[in-house]
């Protein structure tokens, strides 16, 4: 194996937003990871994506990027409803893969990736980045030795700008059934940031719902339906007793962005931040522990994975996610701390519940 692992890059067009703000400069900037080859659907695009990136190679099909002997592993960024077919080719012709969240545009495409996956012996990440988030990883260490004593009740937040007007370029995501929407995204990455530090759910409670059922196409000039959720309420309890509460909502304007509050028998927990859980922002961590004051907890540099000079904010975590992916492409043995499709497998299935039980109008056991 080469000093870095060189990756095939799904989706490299110069201007994707998430991946311009976040996988790019976290490859230029990575000591383990080199951008080895890029593919974008036309050739044009694809050579812009080489020269931006310096890659050795460009494609404008995947399968035939794939086939390279020149790539170690490959990173699929595309939209939610391409994440199968490239993430399946990838997984057979034998290559590591890292895929964005969701795994699938549905569970049973998560779980027929992940068995492939296994019996093709890749090494696999997805794109669950909270996980890797130092202040998160700091707050469950903080809950595992005590800090909190005993976890009584939580609560997670986040509402992010929801615009009721936007592009048809944009208006795509308006069908729940392509499986990008708050529900899988921004609730699948807020939800498993409390899962991630408190605990799984036992039992769980929800309301779905569709507030805005109408976008505004800006070019087309036409009102459009919309069946993706726009805000999801979950209550329930966890498996150490705690009382839960999330609400995750896309609101019009000024949202308040990212609160996770933890409180115990000895202390309470605080994390803040702009946006939300799973983007690079370096949440402040508060704490407060048998006094009604709370006070800022400095990170320890021992949940860093990526050098003291990596690049702050959106490119943070996902470098987290990609050292964590090299080390295990190395080692031949996922990183503990590395989100697989496992992991996927079982948010999947733990959203599937949450839709379940909003659809029932009652609690249901978490599997």
């Amino acid at each position: 194996m080469p000093n870095k692992i060189r990756l095939g890059f799904i989706g490299a067009n110069v201007k994707s937003t998430w991946a311009s703000q976040s996988h790019f400069p976290a490859i230029a900037a990575h000591p383990d990871v080199e951008m080895t080859a890029v593919c974008t659907r036309n050739a044009d695009s694809a050579e812009a994506a080489r020269k931006a990136f310096g890659a050795k190679l460009a494609f404008t099909d995947y399968r035939t990027m794939i086939a390279s002997n020149e790539i170690d592993a490959v990173a699929v960024v595309v939209r939610v409803p391409s994440h199968y077919e490239p993430t399946k080719a990838a997984i057979e012709a034998g290559k590591h893969v890292y895929t964005e969240w969701p795994l699938g545009r549905t569970t049973a495409e998560a779980v027929e990736l992940t068995a492939l996956a296994k019996a093709k012996d890749v090494q696999t990440a997805v794109g669950l980045q909270s996980r890797v988030s130092p202040a998160l990883l700091y707050i469950k260490e903080l809950i595992a030795t005590g800090y909190v004593g005993e976890v009584l009740a939580c609560h997670v937040s986040t509402h992010r700008d929801g615009p009721l007007e936007r592009p048809s370029s944009r208006a795509w995501q308006r069908d729940v059934t392509l499986g990008a929407n708050p529900l899988t995204i921004a609730n699948g990455h807020v939800i498993d940031a409390l899962r991630f530090v408190a605990g799984n759910f036992t039992r769980v409670s929800s309301m779905v719902t569709t507030q805005v059922k109408q976008w505004y196409e800006t070019d087309t000039k036409k009102m459009v339906d919309v069946t993706s959720p726009d805000n999801i309420q979950v209550n329930g309890t966890l498996a150490g007793g705690a009382a839960a509460s999330v609400h995750v909502g896309a609101v019009p304007w000024a949202g308040p962005g990212f609160r996770m509050e933890i409180f115990g028998r000895e202390g309470t927990l605080i994390a803040t931040g702009s946006i939300s859980s799973q983007r690079g922002e370096m949440l402040r961590v508060r704490g407060a522990q048998k006094s009604h004051e709370l006070k800022d907890l400095p990170l320890p540099d021992r949940f860093a994975h990526v050098p003291a000079n990596f690049p702050q904010g959106d490119p943070y975590n996902v470098g987290q996610l990609y050292a964590l992916f090299a080390d295990s492409i190395r080692s031949g043995k996922a990183h503990a701390r590395l989100p697989t499709f496992d992991t996927a497998v079982e948010l999947h299935r733990f959203l599937d519940t949450i839709q379940q039980a909003s659809d029932a109008e009652r609690t249901l056991p978490v599997a």
